[in-house]
């Protein structure tokens, strides 16, 4: 693929973020598809929704600095036969423009498609009012909607490619800078709705969204080395729906479970996991890592991970302490933790 006078492959992703390999997966869908349209509120660049613009500018809209309306185009577009894919800052996405995407598109179970960038943390430096920790929450508790947070750019091209034909509205949540891929390819069992296992483990449990999933990898992959621990890690790319069975299995095969995301712990994964395990009745031990009820300091986001101990040594301390918490090895699930 050529850009600008420089060639290279859409899947270069030591060079490419999740946004840029979206824009390009996008302008390819538009080849084949001529009833899907991009949207975007003035950040066509940032969010690189740009891509197609350029190759289909009669299909492509900018509205300018006002979010709400961008939402409300999007769901005409959507009554009129067409496939909206609209980009803008999570933050935007979900909280300026949440009761657009609650009443104009959920409520009416539209297919519009809406690409968030620089959500969570990933966003460090511009401070609270662009930070969105809060967007899985949100997302998840409207009706209708299907969230996605893929862990890397070649999960992200997947995701795109899976929701073009998946019915009604589709959240995907990305970030904003260059990303560290987790996978080789974008060739491996991707389906929205299922959990991938990143390392097999019978130990303690993992799961995982976005940036995490290589960290919990990573300290997975470190403890089984240096202390022989089996920590499995669990990819759960789709917040809603959530795979249940794969929740379950993990309770009843390790008893111990970490979420880990890019966002507050209220409201997103890691309630999400924690809800399917009350319903399911099994007694194990869960901790919730992602921000601890607070708006996030403003810094680098590596920093960040750091300090919200969201990154390999946050994961790998949080599995040691549980692994420290030891539960009855007994199977008729009616001891008290």
């Amino acid at each position: 693929m050529s850009v600008t006078g420089l060639t290279y492959h859409v899947y270069d992703v030591e060079h490419m973020t999740p946004a840029e390999i979206y824009g390009h997966v996008l302008a390819q869908l538009g080849q084949e598809r001529a009833e899907i349209v991009a949207l975007t509120a003035d950040l066509a660049k940032s969010t690189k929704i740009g891509k197609f613009g350029e190759k289909f500018p009669e299909r492509f809209f900018n509205v300018g600095v006002a979010e709400q309306n961008l939402f409300g185009v999007a769901a005409g577009l959507a009554l009129a036969g067409f496939i909206p894919f609209v980009s803008t800052f999570a933050v935007f996405a979900a909280l300026r423009a949440g009761e657009q995407v609650r009443t104009d598109i959920c409520y009416q179970k539209l297919n519009v498609k809406i690409i968030a960038t620089h959500s969570g943390i990933s966003f460090g430096p511009a401070g609270t009012t662009h930070h969105c920790t809060e967007d899985l929450a949100v997302m998840r508790s409207f009706a209708n909607m299907t969230v996605l947070a893929p862990a890397d750019g070649y999960e992200t091209a997947n995701a795109v490619r899976a929701c073009l034909d998946y019915p009604g509205p589709v959240y995907i949540r990305i970030g904003r800078g260059f990303e560290q891929t987790v996978y080789e390819g974008e060739d491996y069992d991707f389906a929205i709705g299922k959990a991938v296992t990143m390392h097999e483990g019978s130990d303690i449990t993992v799961i995982a969204c976005g940036p995490c999933v290589l960290y919990a990898v990573e300290a997975a992959k470190a403890l089984q080395e240096s202390k022989g621990i089996a920590v499995r890690v669990l990819n759960m790319h789709t917040i809603k729906p959530l795979d249940k069975a794969a929740i379950l299995a993990a309770v009843h095969d390790t008893r111990k479970i970490i979420t880990a995301e890019n966002h507050n712990v209220i409201g997103g994964l890691g309630s999400a996991v924690a809800e399917v395990i009350a319903e399911g009745g099994k007694s194990c031990r869960l901790k919730r890592l992602g921000l601890p009820d607070t708006f996030a300091i403003v810094g680098i986001t590596e920093d960040l991970y750091n300090i919200y101990k969201l990154d390999r040594d946050g994961i790998t301390e949080a599995i040691l302490e549980m692994l420290g918490q030891e539960v009855e090895p007994d199977d008729d699930w009616e001891d008290e933790i």
